[in-house]
């Protein structure tokens, strides 16, 4: 079995789970994107470690990404094909507008990478211009739609590639309906440390930040660890976007085994935990 044992306070909510005592908060929907660039020594992916005062996940290692606003599904120009995007998630148009919408929005929040342009195929060569948007962005006084069209941007959803479908787990308080994305970092573009809830970022080769948890030094969930070995398979960028990739859905599980509370993981998050 490949799983990570829990504390014991977790023995008495498995158990009211179980029972149905209790019931597991409302799933929210999520969008993830890894930003990826090529680098002589390989492919290089863009991660940040959350600041220790966050509810979710504190000191974690993570890709930019967030949950979907409400607003995401505002967007309407025509050029973004959202119901295929919806047959690949296992989503309504509506659903897959919302988190492709919010992965792009995400990612210019918190990497100051904006996957946008002027024309169906163009893209932002400079994000500086539109700093007050962002910030406008981040206090929600601006939906990405109104960002948009404001600047005369389309967004550019074909340069993203959906790559990861993970479930928080029902023992968990805040849980997140999460699809992963990737994308190159767009040429002219550079990912920034902007983001008000980290206090670090890094880009890393998918393999070195594999063996940073490893020894200890940094901490991440399960859901990046595996969309890191997904990549260790890859050299490149343009090896990455081409590759078709096997879209599934994990929802780690908990269970009690011999009197222990564990979280039983799938093979693709089993990089440093056994049991």
């Amino acid at each position: 079995m490949n799983g990570l044992e829990l504390p014991a306070e977790f023995l008495e909510r498995i158990r009211d789970l179980e029972s149905g005592r209790v019931q597991p908060p409302v799933l929210k929907h999520a969008a993830t994107v890894l930003l990826l660039r090529d680098r002589a020594d390989g492919l290089e992916v863009f991660m940040l470690r959350r600041v220790s005062s966050m509810a979710f996940a504190p000191g974690a290692y993570v890709f930019p990404g967030g949950g979907v606003d409400a607003r995401d599904a505002e967007y309407h120009q025509p050029v973004t094909d959202f119901t295929s995007w919806g047959e690949v998630f296992g989503a309504d148009e509506g659903t897959a507008r919302a988190l492709v919408c919010a992965a792009v929005r995400e990612t210019f929040e918190e990497a100051h990478v904006l996957l946008a342009g002027p024309s169906p195929d163009k893209i932002v060569e400079d994000t500086a211009p539109y700093e007050a948007d962002r910030l406008a962005l981040l206090d929600r006084s601006h939906s990405l739609a109104g960002f948009l069209d404001a600047n005369g941007l389309v967004l550019r959803a074909d340069l993203l590639r959906p790559w990861g479908h993970w479930i928080t787990p029902i023992i968990e308080k805040r849980r997140y309906d999460t699809r992963f994305f990737v994308a190159a970092l767009p040429e002219g573009q550079r990912a920034l440390d902007v983001s008000t809830e980290a206090d670090r970022v890094a880009w890393v080769r998918p393999a070195e930040g594999l063996e940073r948890v490893t020894r200890g030094e940094w901490f991440m969930l399960p859901p990046t660890i595996a969309m890191l070995k997904s990549l260790t398979a890859y050299g490149s960028v343009a090896e990455v976007l081409a590759a078709e990739h096997r879209f599934a859905v994990h929802q780690p599980d908990a269970k009690i085994i011999d009197g222990v509370p564990y979280l039983v993981l799938p093979d693709e998050a089993s990089h440093q935990y056994e049991a």
